[in-house]
């Protein structure tokens, strides 16, 4: 029975693996129904590298200056807001995973689980990205939803893995694991689609790296301040050593805050930006 059930799980890894390539074929299939009903072909595919013209748009109090340089991103309230969403959602994915395999020996699990773990975390984070973007991209538009808020639904995501790994029940790390896992890798994917979109192509890489340092900043300040601070409090004093739930919990519940927390600005930034987005998706419509 439990090597049915592992020739199972290897299947269906093995089709969640496959199915970029189904969606790649489907996507051909629907561009060549498009060229094949259009009454001449396409002679000029430049248009679909260009992003929309330098323009300003208002929204709300808002005002989204596309082409934008690093300087004059950093000088808008949307950029902190994605640098801030980030901080949250890569920060709290790196203290996951940095410390993933020392929670997994604080549980008791065997040196093969712990080693399944750390091997299947990657496969989520690689189907959080991919997943992440395609769900977007079909819901941008056909339905003309923000990006943002995907970015705001998987830190909701990432928040509730934080509380199912902090209660410390029987293949709660397993759970919240996927959870955790496919919401940041999501966020990969999310940020810089939503980067490029917001302050436009042509500075694109500076703006989206100087962002991505928030991944880093936000993993150092969980992982030592909060993780490191909490295990050291309740670990043994002779070999610094911690066995049960307790090792983590306290971490993994401020994790989830700051998660949810992030979620919130991710809302913020999603309201800020939805006419700019509906105008945006508008106007790719017409080309």
């Amino acid at each position: 029975m439990l090597s049915l059930v592992k020739i199972l799980s290897f299947v269906l890894v093995l089709l969640l693996l496959a199915s970029p390539l189904l969606v790649a074929v489907r996507a051909l299939r629907e561009e060549k129904q498009t060229l094949m009903a259009l009454d001449h072909p396409v002679l000029d595919t430049s248009v679909l590298l260009i992003s929309p013209s330098s323009n300003i748009f208002p929204d709300g109090d808002d005002v989204v200056r596309e082409d934008s340089n690093i300087l004059e991103a950093m000088r808008t309230v949307n950029f902190w807001l994605l640098f801030l969403a980030m901080l949250c959602g890569m920060g709290s994915g790196f203290a996951t995973i940095n410390n993933i395999r020392q929670i997994g020996e604080s549980l008791r699990y065997t040196t093969v689980q712990l080693n399944s773990l750390v091997s299947l975390w990657s496969i989520w984070n690689f189907l959080g990205r991919f997943g992440a973007g395609y769900i977007s991209d079909t819901f941008l538009h056909k339905h003309s939803w923000p990006r943002p808020v995907f970015m705001a639904i998987t830190l909701g995501v990432m928040a509730v893995g934080h509380v199912v790994v902090a209660s410390g029940l029987q293949g709660s790390l397993y759970v919240g694991s996927v959870l955790i896992g496919m919401a940041y890798g999501s966020q990969w994917s999310l940020m810089p689609t939503i980067t490029s979109e917001i302050f436009g192509i042509r500075h694109m890489g500076t703006i989206y790296f100087t962002i991505s340092i928030a991944g880093p900043v936000g993993s150092y300040l969980l992982s030592v301040k909060v993780i490191g601070y909490f295990y050291d409090k309740v670990a043994s004093k002779d070999d610094n050593s911690c066995f049960g739930s307790q090792c983590f919990r306290t971490s993994f519940v401020i994790m989830a805050f700051v998660s949810l927390f992030g979620s919130l600005v991710a809302s913020v930034l999603l309201f800020r930006t939805n006419k700019f987005y509906k105008r945006l998706v508008a106007k790719r419509s017409f080309k």
